[in-house]
């Protein structure tokens, strides 16, 4: 027998089969495919401007001067940026940079160092 994954909601470990694709959790009443959670798990890999694969952790280095509201200069190109972070939306990288602090990147505009 395998064992099922337990409830996306409740995180309760006795979800059950309601027979055809789709599971059950008796303590909240939620219902959900184990597939569709999976595929909304899954994050889609992001690339560079380059087409490199970026991974969590990783240096880049920005392409572009960017400017950032609320402050007098753009990040200038050639900053390297040290250990991003990589989330879901349309500024898909996280960083910290010197003198500006934490930010949002768009990863269009910066190349793997």
């Amino acid at each position: 027998m395998t064992a099922l994954p337990p409830c996306p909601l409740c995180q309760s470990e006795f979800a059950y089969s309601t027979g055809g694709e789709l599971l059950m959790c008796p303590e909240c009443g939620h219902e959900w495919s184990p597939k569709e959670v999976a595929a909304e798990g899954a994050m889609a890999e992001v690339k560079d401007a380059n087409g490199t694969v970026l991974q969590d952790g990783d240096s880049v280095i920005v392409m572009k001067n960017l400017p950032v509201k609320g402050m007098p200069q753009p990040v200038k190109a050639g900053t390297k940026v040290k250990n991003i972070r990589l989330t879901e939306g349309d500024h898909n990288i996280n960083c910290k940079i010197d003198g500006f602090g934490s930010m949002g990147l768009k990863s269009e505009f910066v190349k793997k160092a």
